[in-house]
């Protein structure tokens, strides 16, 4: 049985938390190989701590500058806002460590002697819409991602002063029959100047919660359900105040635990990695799906083998009383899409480089852009899958 009354809570953090930064970084190195062959293979970790960058992992392509990688990690520091003494974008000490693709995974995924190009690696991944925001994401992750993007926006543009970059969020919403009703509690922890006391920084917070939900998801929400730094101070933050990694915020990255995650990161990898380019392409298919109003919800789940072409199982899951329709659009994806790496890459034209931005405040929910960017999240297929 199905629970239909409940709270849920999904939490983000912003461009500017050590994981993100990482995940920047990361991003950017996938992107740099990929604007000077669309081909290019990359696996790129990046660790942050005190002023200090370290970047590791596999690469297979153009030979970069190692002081223009170095200068690029500056740039996405600088354009996240760190200048501060224990991160600065103009101190920090980078060091690179990006070796050659192993032969061994490259012969297992390369195409040749009439065998398709195989997947990167063995995995599972899932994609997830409903219709509980208008770009069919779950609305407390929605809301979550919501309010710290607008305060980075603002932050950058010197309109919210005294405020630094590494910020997180937490959204709880009442849930009746299934549907979001209503905000029970809101949680923002954000870093500071040392100037500003803790009452002028909920002073400054507040108007981004009103931003960034509707009213009436807002109604009745107690002024002490909403907590701006509970532990009563957040100055010392970022990479100095606490270690990042590439790809330890896979669950702000998705559908904020609503939804089952394959446990793969995205950032960093080239769209060769399933890891990445199905998850995508299994957020297009269930977003194409709801968006055809076959269902209010849509989930699935694609596994693949490394150096195996064809996905091993799709797995497709609807909204409750939905369950006969399953047959039919499974027919429908077999029959209109091709979920080979190759495939998906073709489809999505993930080849190019468009992974920074997806960086921070999730990979889904977003606009498509004109250059390519969020191809994932496009509703052009909806046709197809209307019964």
């Amino acid at each position: 049985m199905t629970i239909k009354n409940y709270l849920f809570t999904s939490e983000s953090v912003s461009e500017g938390h050590p994981d993100k930064v990482c995940d920047r970084i990361s991003d950017m190195v996938v992107d740099s190989y990929l604007s000077k062959d669309p081909v290019s293979r990359v696996a790129c970790e990046t660790l942050t701590t005190t002023n200090r960058v370290v970047l590791a992992g596999e690469t297979r392509g153009p030979k970069l500058d190692k002081e223009e990688l170095i200068s690029k990690v500056r740039n996405c520091i600088k354009e996240i806002g760190y200048d501060q003494k224990g991160f600065s974008w103009r101190t920090a000490n980078i060091e690179t460590y990006l070796h050659d693709q192993s032969s061994d995974i490259a012969m297992g995924v390369d195409s040749k002697d009439n065998k398709d190009e195989g997947a990167g690696d063995q995995g599972i991944m899932f994609g997830y819409a409903c219709k509980e925001t208008d770009e069919l994401m779950p609305a407390p992750i929605h809301y979550s991602h919501n309010i710290l993007r607008l305060m980075a926006e603002d932050r950058k543009k010197g309109i919210l002063k005294g405020i630094e970059p590494d910020s997180k969020s937490q959204v709880t919403m009442m849930y009746e029959q299934g549907k979001p009703v209503k905000v029970t509690s809101i949680v923002i922890s954000t870093q500071h100047s040392q100037d500003l006391s803790q009452e002028q920084v909920r002073e400054l917070i507040i108007p981004y919660i009103n931003k960034s939900i509707p009213n009436n998801y807002l109604d009745g929400l107690s002024q002490d359900e909403i907590y701006i730094n509970p532990t009563g101070q957040f100055i010392i933050g970022g990479p100095d105040g606490d270690t990042g990694l590439t790809g330890r915020k896979i669950i702000v990255d998705t559908y904020g635990g609503a939804a089952p995650h394959g446990g793969g990161a995205f950032s960093g990898k080239d769209p060769t990695k399933v890891d990445r380019s199905a998850a995508y392409a299994s957020r297009y298919l269930a977003k194409n799906i709801v968006s055809a109003g076959v269902s209010e919800r849509c989930l699935i789940q694609l596994a693949y083998a490394i150096g195996v072409s064809k996905p091993l199982s799709i797995f497709i899951k609807l909204a409750d009383g939905d369950d006969s329709k399953i047959d039919k659009i499974k027919k429908i994806i077999n029959d209109n899409f091709d979920l080979s790496p190759r495939g998906i890459r073709e489809m999505l034209k993930l080849n190019n480089p468009i992974y920074q931005v997806t960086s921070a405040y999730g990979h889904f929910g977003r606009k498509p852009t004109n250059k390519g960017e969020f191809s994932w999240e496009k509703t052009d297929k909806a046709d197809l899958f209307k019964l």
